[in-house]
């Protein structure tokens, strides 16, 4: 029995499916109010529970051998990307888990002292590396899924939002590979107790995405590229009313004034322990909306 956290977001719903695909059983630890139609229909089992709950994480964790924990913070970092990874983690050891797959990020070891979520992410990785447990972290670059929504925006308007540096590099992953890879550590001896960059074949520079936009879509981009001064002075008035909230946009201000990518050597590594050829961010874009 797998147990997905987070799985009906944008990995976990993928993760499921996949295990589903190959008639795997599979816990998807979900909340209420999301939109779970999907995962019970593929057979999985659901698990209705709020991971900021130790007694849901403890009853959630019974009777499984392996835990891929997928879910994000939604804003609440010390929360969910710290307590409930902590808790799965005590829980897995607890149960005699056989194998834990943790979703951190690219970059998570890099100190920065001003992203909750950076930080949160990091603390895990260790705990998770001194638990004794058998354990594989994938640090992705950047998921393609969420560029899907921008990209329809881009389809209506030809307008693209560029935040940031134009010219700094990333390689978002196609999101589909990495939930393969989260499913396929579980069985790889290659993947057992590594860290793993993880990001699609190609370096883009940030300026590239409105313009494969634009090849998709047979349209002109229109590019608007604010200054980080801008999202800092947002910060700081935020910051008056809700301090919290300021917090949070650090992780943001964080992602978009650093480069997050592979190197070469690593996607080659990555290809080879996990047997696959990692697709493109524009051949995924043209697979979930291309006309």
């Amino acid at each position: 029995m797998y147990l997905v956290t987070g799985a009906t977001g944008g990995i976990g719903r993928r993760v499921v499916r996949l295990l589903r695909e190959r008639d795997l059983s599979v816990r998807a630890f979900v909340r209420l109010t999301s939109r779970y139609g999907e995962l019970e229909q593929r057979g999985a089992e659901l698990f209705i529970g709020d991971l900021r709950q130790e007694r849901d994480i403890q009853k959630a964790c019974k009777g499984v051998q392996y835990i891929i924990s997928t879910h994000g913070s939604g804003g609440d970092a010390q929360a969910l990307d710290y307590r409930a990874n902590i808790e799965l983690i005590d829980q897995a050891k607890e149960n005699g888990v056989e194998h834990f797959v943790f979703i951190s990020v690219l970059g998570a070891d890099r100190g920065y002292e001003d992203a909750p979520t950076f930080k949160a992410k990091r603390a895990v990785e260790k705990y998770l590396q001194s638990s004794g447990l058998n354990y594989t972290i994938l640090r992705p670059a950047g998921l393609a899924s969420n560029l899907i929504p921008l990209a329809e925006q881009f389809r209506q308007t030809g307008i693209y939002l560029l935040n940031g540096d134009a010219k700094n590099r990333t390689s978002i992953v196609s999101t589909d590979d990495l939930a393969q890879i989260a499913v396929d550590s579980v069985n790889l001896e290659g993947a057992r107790n590594q860290i793993f960059p993880v990001g699609g074949p190609d370096v883009l520079k940030r300026q590239d995405i409105p313009r494969i936009f634009g090849r998709l879509f047979n349209k002109e981009p229109i590019v608007i590229n604010p200054p980080l001064v801008v999202l800092d002075g947002l910060r700081n008035a935020i910051g008056f009313v809700n301090p919290q909230a300021r917090k949070s946009l650090g992780t943001f201000r964080t992602l978009l004034a650093n480069e997050f990518f592979c190197t070469a050597d690593e996607i080659v590594n990555l290809e080879l322990i996990f047997n696959l050829k990692l697709e493109s961010l524009e051949s995924f874009l043209q697979r979930y909306l291309g006309s």
